[in-house]
């Protein structure tokens, strides 16, 4: 006869120290649907099943290594069973295929991106660089998601008169390595500065970082853009 083991019920308090999380960083991660309900027992009394608390570790890890926002964490843990870390390859992709999922959903073949006014040039270049990364089945390429929206920008500049000539594909290139280094410092002052100070404050700090990061780069660049125009005015003033 099979034998049934009984999931072990913890108080929010108990489920709270062996998880390692305060117990207010629990009920966020409750109001945002990370944890299922627990089991009730009268209108101020709950249960934690124990079962959860490698899945509440995993949270904490994926919001302080990579500061992804709680919806996509939700997402990745739902399409994995195992207690899984940060760097493992499974994890990485199931973030990747998370995110790629969230991006708009427009499917474009080669063939209607180069009609719409892509160079076929720089999409093989694109390609080459990893800015793009197109499914490929029956010999036929189809772009996805942010992909199509970079895509459909660049064919949108070139069918209003910005040439190659004038905005070469090469530029993206350096906007990706000057992203990657912004990435970098956005990531390293999170752990540094957020992470340490958040305290059991942190699931909702960290939504509120990701949001700030995000507008704070539209709102810089569009304050630095004047005095940078300055600065190069300046300098390619002629010299008496």
């Amino acid at each position: 006869m099979e034998t049934t083991t009984e999931p072990e019920l913890l108080k929010m308090s108990v489920f709270a120290v062996r998880s390692g999380v305060p117990i207010p960083t629990i009920k966020h991660y409750l109001r945002e649907r990370l944890l299922p309900e627990p089991v009730r027992t009268s209108k101020n009394m709950a249960y934690y099943d124990a079962a959860l608390i490698p899945r509440v570790k995993a949270i904490k890890r994926l919001q302080t290594t990579l500061h992804l926002p709680l919806h996509v964490i939700r997402q990745v843990l739902d399409r994995v069973e195992n207690e899984v870390t940060p760097g493992d390859v499974a994890l990485e992709a199931t973030i990747a295929r998370v995110l790629g999922e969230l991006a708009p959903r427009e499917v474009l073949t080669r063939a209607q991106l180069l009609e719409s006014g892509v160079l076929e040039e720089e999409l093989t270049m694109f390609r080459a660089i990893g800015i793009v990364s197109p499914e490929v089945t029956g010999g036929i390429e189809r772009y996805t998601g942010d992909d199509v929206t970079l895509l459909r920008l660049l064919g949108q500049a070139r069918r209003a008169g910005l040439s190659a000539k004038m905005l070469p594909p090469e530029i993206l290139r350096a906007y990706v390595d000057a992203l990657q280094n912004l990435v970098r410092v956005e990531l390293r002052m999170f752990r540094a500065g957020v992470v340490p100070a958040a305290g059991q404050d942190l699931a909702k700090l960290s939504e509120v970082a990701t949001t700030l990061s995000e507008r704070l780069v539209v709102l810089l660049r569009r304050k630095l853009l004047l005095p940078t125009l300055r600065a190069l005015a300046e300098d390619t003033k002629p010299v008496d």
